[in-house]
Parts: structure tokens; sequence; C-alpha cells
């Protein structure tokens, strides 16, 4: 397996500067994060994908992932990660979300990575959770062709509070529409929020799993990015479960709570995962 840290935790800086920093603190992969300030689908002129290019090669950084998730550039004033999401009532919303995935997952081949990710579904707000399940997956199903004409992976991240949470409801979901090109990508943190068992889970899902983010939550399960450590997680046993099921990509950092001081989070949080995983005999690098 290997280690990546998300550049969602460098929101204060330009992307140059942000590889530059994770290179020199040793990480060798590294999430793009398909927003402002980074590499916003919607406005990237040739130029600017060329220097993403550039940044990624200058600093010998693979892409673990390219995260079409928050969408801060749209400044939905209900919230700035999930909104709009797939589920809006409002078609026009839905198309927002529909159009910035597309859009991430041709930029995400013209950079050389293989998947994205993607919210789950927003919130309910009050519908009836098959009601909301049956618009996404038709919500999903052009922009799944779209994956599929690209040849790069659109990856669902369960979400405490929104339309898929746990293992249970990833299941339903992936019983209702399939794809080579869609795959999960399974959080760690978000599946010890909802009370799944993150090893256990990491069993039950296998190769679905098509990519991992790692974050510490406190014993509260409250939806809270933690530096690893600082929380409750058992990382040695999920980490054991990734490679019992044979997981052999990307484990990507996500901690884009430590804004203001990212470099201290990748830094602790790579000496900590590394540590953990040679205690569990994990080839992780």
């Amino acid at each position: 397996m290997h280690l990546a840290f998300s550049t969602n935790a460098y929101l204060n800086h330009s992307f140059a500067d942000t590889t530059a920093r994770l290179a020199g603190l040793g990480y060798r992969g590294v999430e793009v994060m398909a927003d402002v300030p980074h590499a916003w689908p919607a406005y990237l002129l040739p130029e600017h994908k060329q220097a993403l290019r550039d940044a990624l090669a200058r600093n010998n950084l693979r892409i673990s992932n390219v995260n079409a998730f928050m969408m801060h550039a749209v400044n939905d004033h209900r919230q700035k990660y999930w909104h709009p999401s797939w589920i809006e009532p409002d078609a026009n919303y839905r198309r927002v979300r529909i159009d910035h995935t597309k859009r991430a997952l041709t930029l995400a081949k013209e950079i050389g990575a293989t998947c994205i990710t993607t919210e789950p579904g927003g919130p309910l707000e009050g519908r009836p959770w098959a009601e909301c399940l049956a618009l996404f997956v038709e919500m999903l199903k052009p922009v799944v062709e779209h994956a599929e004409k690209e040849q790069v992976m659109l990856l669902v991240e369960p979400e405490p509070d929104l339309l898929i949470e746990t293992a249970d409801q990833y299941l339903e979901f992936a019983s209702k529409i399939s794809s080579p090109y869609l795959g999960l990508n399974f959080d760690i943190g978000h599946s010890y929020c909802v009370s799944d068992d993150p090893a256990a889970t990491v069993k039950r899902l296998g190769k679905l799993i098509r990519h991992v983010h790692l974050e510490d939550i406190a014993p509260t399960r409250v939806h809270h990015h933690l530096i690893p450590g600082e929380g409750a997680i058992d990382f040695g046993a999920t980490l054991k479960a990734l490679k019992e099921i044979g997981y052999q990509d990307w484990v990507t950092i996500e901690l884009y709570t430590c804004h203001e001081n990212p470099d201290h989070a990748a830094k602790v949080a790579r000496e900590r995962v590394l540590k953990i995983a040679a205690d569990a005999g994990v080839e992780l690098s």
C-alpha cells in the first residue's frame, strides 16, 4: 500500500507550494482537490493543467485520487462541502453537481489520475430514504457513462448524515447500479462515526474498495477529522484487514480540518501512520 496526503488541508497555499511542502515531508502521493484554490475544473485553462502536471513531476509525486466531493467554489450558503448534492429537490442544483463531477473525471484523465471521489447523495431533508436512493442512482447514470468514456473510476464515499452512511446502505446502493468504473472510497473515520467497525467493514466490502481515506475520530464518534493518534480508531487492525483482502493501492490521509497548520498535521500523521503500519506488519510507503 502507498501513503498519500490530501491537498484539501492546504486551503491557504497554492498547489505548487503544497506539493513542494508535502514532498519535503516525505510523501510520494497526493490527493488533488478539484476545487479552489487548487484545481476547480470549470475554469482550468490548458496552462493551468500543465502547471499541475509540472508541480507533480517536479516533486516526484503521484496522484492517489482527485477529490471532487468538496465544492468550496460554489460557496453554497447551506454547506460548502456537500451542497449542491446529487439529490437536491431542484433539478438545476443537481445539474451543478453532475456537471462538476463530469469535469472532474475529465480533469483526472488529463492529469493522470485513475479515480475521483464524490459525495454519496446529500441530506435527506425529511424525504424517504428509498426515494432519495432512486434519485441518486438516476442522477449518477450519465456520470458513470462519462467515467466509462474517460476510463476513470468514480468512487462514492459514504458520509455521516448524508444519504449513504453505512456499509449496509452502500451495498444496497451497489445492488442498484453496476459498472467497472464505479466503486467505493472507504473512509475509515466515517465508518467509525456511524458505528461500523472499520476493520470488520473492510473485510465485508472487500474488492468494492478502490481507494481509502484515513483520519482519526474522537471516542464520541462525532464527525470531526483528527490527526491519527488523537482519537479512538484502531488503525493497526484496519490496515491489517486491508492487507488481508489484498488491497494494494493508496491510503490518503485527509485532514481538511487542519488548514491552520497543515505541515504539522501532515508530518505528525505520516510518522504515526507509518509506525502503526510497521507495528502491524503492514507494508506502507
